[in-house]
This record gives C-alpha cells, sequence and structure tokens, in this order.
C-alpha cells in the first residue's frame, strides 16, 4: 500500500492558488481514473481509494491546511501501517520556475510550511517529493505569491507538467522515480 498525497489548503476561496497544485493534481488524477474523494473525519482529510494492478494506493488530501498538513497525513500513515518510504508527496516549489518538476526522496523541508508540518509529526522524512515548479515573485510578498491565482502561462504549464506526470504515475508508484522525473523532464521541454 501507498499513500498518495497532495498539499493544499481547503475550500474554494484557495482552490485556483499557486499553493493548491498539489490538491488539483490528485483531482486530475482521481477523474482519469474515475475516483471520488470522501470526507474522512477522523483524520481531517478527503480520501479517494485506488485499487491499482492489486496494489491500494490511498489519495490524500489533508483538510488541516497547508501549514498544519502532518497533523492530517502522519495518524493516516500510522493507520494503514504505511512507512514513509511509501508515502510520496506533491506540492508546490518557490525555487522552481513554471513548467519545472523535480522528484527526490528524503531531505529537509526548505522552507516549505507544509513539509515542516511533515517532519514535525512523521518519524521520519523518507518519503518522496514531488516538487512542482511555481516560480517566485519579481517583486512583492511571497505569501501573496502562494496564495495568488496563477496566470493563464503558468496554468498551462501546469497542464503540460500534470499531463506528463500523470502519463508517469506508474512509474512513480513502483519507485522508478528516476526514469519518471527524466520523461517527464524530456516531455515538457517538447510542447
Amino acid at each position: 500500500m501507498k499513500l498518495l498525497v497532495g498539499l493544499g489548503n481547503p475550500g474554494n476561496k484557495y482552490k485556483e492558488t499557486r499553493h493548491n497544485v498539489g490538491f488539483r493534481f490528485l483531482d486530475l488524477l482521481a477523474k482519469h481514473e474515475g475516483l471520488r474523494f470522501d470526507a474522512a473525519p477522523r483524520f481531517h482529510a478527503e480520501i479517494a481509494v485506488w485499487n491499482r494492478n492489486g496494489e491500494k494506493i490511498t489519495l490524500i488530501k489533508p483538510q488541516t491546511f497547508m501549514n498544519n498538513s502532518g497533523e492530517s497525513i502522519a495518524p493516516l500513515a500510522r493507520y494503514y501501517q504505511v512507512e514513509e518510504k511509501d508515502v510520496i508527496v506533491i506540492y508546490d516549489d518557490l525555487d522552481l520556475p513554471s513548467r519545472k518538476l523535480r522528484i527526490k526522496k528524503g531531505g529537509g523541508h526548505g522552507g516549505h510550511n507544509g513539509l515542516r508540518s511533515m517532519h514535525a509529526h512523521m518519524p521520519t522524512t523518507d518519503y518522496v517529493r514531488v516538487k512542482v515548479g511555481i516560480g517566485r515573485p519579481v517583486h512583492g510578498d511571497i505569501s501573496a505569491w502562494v496564495l495568488g491565482r496563477a496566470d493563464e502561462a503558468d496554468r498551462a504549464d501546469e497542464a503540460c507538467l500534470f499531463s506528463a506526470l500523470l502519463d508517469e504515475i506508474d512509474s512513480l508508484l513502483n519507485g522508478d522515480t528516476d526514469t519518471a522525473a527524466n520523461r517527464i523532464h524530456m516531455a515538457t521541454k517538447t510542447k
């Protein structure tokens, strides 16, 4: 079993913000696979269960707000008895430009408050991270940037990245992160 987590903030107010790329990707995957998210109030999350080639993948959208994501994810990992290495987290990254994606296992939180919360609540940081680039503002407040709506060009870049990530979801879930990352890079470079 694996947990596939998208980070974001709950509610329509945040639905289209840069910070919610994790939620948007899971929504796209759920639609593609005919899955439906249900409320899991005990875990402060919305979850969908995907039976993929005989393996159970639980899609998770924490409803705790970004800065408290670990309060939802850690109890779910314990409940399902999933080790950190079988947790994959998709989230926004300010240090990557739009249309860029990086996949990495383990490491620090890099200043991302969602990851900071996960680090505080999970036994190790050995989970897989899928960082979706949202770029940095040239001027202005970073909070306003991540909680702002992406422009048309950024949304087109996101759609391109999501399409490539969807094509490589099997590689990612099978643990072949290098292959997934390389193919996504090639696919988004040519479009």
